[in-house]
């Protein structure tokens, strides 16, 4: 793709930020960051030792685990600073419900790491995200912190986070960006500051799962045409090993909802 990730009010309209290709800007609290080379690890759920198996409450990582490196991804246009510190990012927004169950652990051992802070944002049905609205051509009332924010992974690694299957917008196919932390510090108001950022990347939905959400209302009001993965320009076909969640629906229709596993490995140094 030839589009880059700048606000529309600060590039040409061949530079729209509808496109999560890499830029280097900055602007106000809207910050614009791709991954200078550095990369992270991810361990495959249940796919890395054989007689495993992942569960949305826990995800424990065996000690014969072998960590695969992955790429880390670009940030894209629309993350916001300071965020909330929330198991429950929905806000009451629309959607078929999603529980993600993110374990972190360090590349070299595989041991898990506890307190580290998973971030994640994302579109709403409609392709739109908070504090952005408009972008994808709809127009809903924009608190500027919905389907934002993230949690403390527990003593077993885990980072437990609720909201909403995200819809999608021109270009790219149906993600959600994440960000981990450690040595945060928990501010009174919600959010969190300092820290280090170890990872930056996002996460990603097999094409089944999300031509069968597609289908349904409300993602179905989204006519903006749907990128698959295999044409986006950021997945790059890696299955868990680039961001792929394990989805296993919790229920009968797609209405009910899904869990979503991933491990995250990062680099600590």
């Amino acid at each position: 793709m030839s589009m880059t990730d700048t606000p529309m009010n600060e590039t040409p309209l061949s530079e729209s930020p509808l496109y999560d290709t890499p830029t280097r800007d900055r602007i106000g609290r809207r910050t614009v960051l791709v991954a200078t080379g550095a990369t992270a690890v991810t361990l495959a759920v249940g796919a890395a030792v054989p007689g495993t198996q992942a569960s949305p409450d826990t995800a424990p990582v065996a000690a014969a685990a072998v960590c695969t490196l992955t790429k880390e991804m670009t940030e894209g246009p629309y993350y916001l600073d300071g965020q909330y510190v929330r198991a429950d990012i929905t806000e009451g927004k629309t959607g078929f419900p999603l529980k993600l169950a993110l374990t972190v652990v360090d590349d070299d051992t595989c041991a898990t790491i506890s307190n580290a802070l998973v971030e994640i944002w994302h579109c709403d049905a409609l392709g739109e995200y908070s504090g952005y609205v408009g972008n994808n051509g709809h127009n809903e009332p924009d608190s500027g912190t919905f389907l934002r924010g993230g949690v403390l992974t527990d003593s077993s690694g885990v980072a437990k986070i609720t909201t909403v299957y995200p819809g999608w917008y021109i270009g790219r196919c149906v993600h959600i960006h994440v960000k981990v932390h450690v040595g945060v510090t928990l501010t009174s108001d919600g959010s969190f500051t300092g820290g280090t950022e170890l990872h930056t990347g996002q996460l990603f939905f097999n094409e089944t799962t999300t031509a069968k959400v597609g289908a349904l209302s409300p993602y179905s009001a989204n006519t903006v045409r749907r990128t698959t993965l295999a044409q986006d320009g950021i997945y790059d076909d890696g299955g868990a090993a680039s961001g792929l969640l394990t989805l296993t629906a919790l229920g009968s229709s797609p209405s009910a909802g899904y869990s979503g596993t991933l491990t995250l490995g990062v680099e600590r140094s």
